[in-house]
């Protein structure tokens, strides 16, 4: 199984190994598009997709989003070459190329739904990242995890020994060379120290429901209250617990025939499907974080 998925990501490789990918956040101002297209043209570069977006007037915020395919010159070049024009606009911008797969690392405790959704999509070919390395603080994900040739760790964790675990896992981030973090029900709060060494790089995924129902058995108080809608949300992790920068969100209507188990059921559906595509821009480059939200071209 290892072979067949090492050689899609190969495959994978080889042939966006021309294509690039641009990001560009600034001030609003005339010239920006007749900037960077002619840079890309000057260059050799032919651009095959490009989305913008423009905030109102008020805050005046450009984005913007080229992939493009580009010969006869190497990465770090046409980056060094990029550089004026980005401080003539005063832009934050990001330059990669598609072939350069992400080095992923999960992180999971007991339930396993959404780890078992990012192992389908990775084994079908449909996210394009190496999966370097599985951190849980339980081992019940010790076998399907190994089974695929995929490095798994198990790092005790919980309030008391927090600090000593994250040592641990940062340790282990680096000695992988990790490049996104993906939360995928793991059921620990992170320090403060631990998301600022990975800031924009750390994907959640949770029930929708906050902060309506905040701590246990949120399934079983919702179907109490007798909600209407159940949702899930995928955010990056920033400080503030669970109000990090949204990614992507889904919900499903339910009713009053859909007990605590079906709604968990339901939920855990959701949870899967807006985690992996959430995890899939993130990959792809189509996100771009301003303050605490995103811009998505997805």
């Amino acid at each position: 199984m290892r072979t067949l998925i090492t050689e899609k990501l190969e495959l994978h490789r080889q042939k966006h190994e021309q294509k690039g990918r641009l990001l560009v956040s600034c001030p609003d101002q005339p010239g920006i598009v007749s900037a960077v297209s002619s840079f890309l043209f000057e260059h050799g570069a032919n651009i095959i997709e490009s989305s913008q977006y423009t905030t109102d007037h008020e805050s005046g915020r450009f984005f913007l989003r080229i992939e493009f395919d580009w010969k006869d010159i190497s990465a770090n070049q046409l980056k060094q070459q990029f550089e004026p024009i980005a401080a003539s606009f005063q832009m934050t911008w990001s330059m990669s190329r598609a072939s350069e797969l992400k080095k992923l690392a999960i992180f999971v405790s007991k339930e396993l739904h959404c780890l078992h959704e990012l192992l389908w999509e990775w084994q079908s070919g449909n996210l394009m990242a190496e999966i370097a390395v599985v951190i849980s603080n339980h081992e019940t994900a010790k076998d399907t995890v190994e089974a695929l040739g995929i490095p798994f760790h198990f790092v005790k964790a919980n309030k008391d020994i927090r600090k000593e675990a994250e040592k641990q896992q940062l340790a282990l981030l680096e000695e992988y060379d990790i490049d996104a973090i993906v939360l995928a029900r793991y059921m620990q709060i992170l320090t403060p120290g631990f998301i600022e060494q990975h800031p924009n790089k750390i994907i959640n995924i949770h029930h929708s429901f906050l902060p309506a129902f905040i701590g246990a058995n949120p399934y079983k108080r919702a179907y109490e209250r007798g909600v209407k809608l159940i949702g899930a949300t995928s955010h990056y992790v920033t400080n503030d617990l669970d109000e990090g920068p949204i990614i992507e969100q889904d919900i499903e209507r339910v009713d009053h025939r859909d007990d605590a188990e079906a709604l968990k059921n339901i939920g855990r559906t959701i949870e899967r499907s807006v985690l992996a595509r959430a995890v899939k821009w993130h990959l792809e480059d189509r996100i771009i974080v301003h303050e605490n939200k995103t811009i998505v071209f997805n």
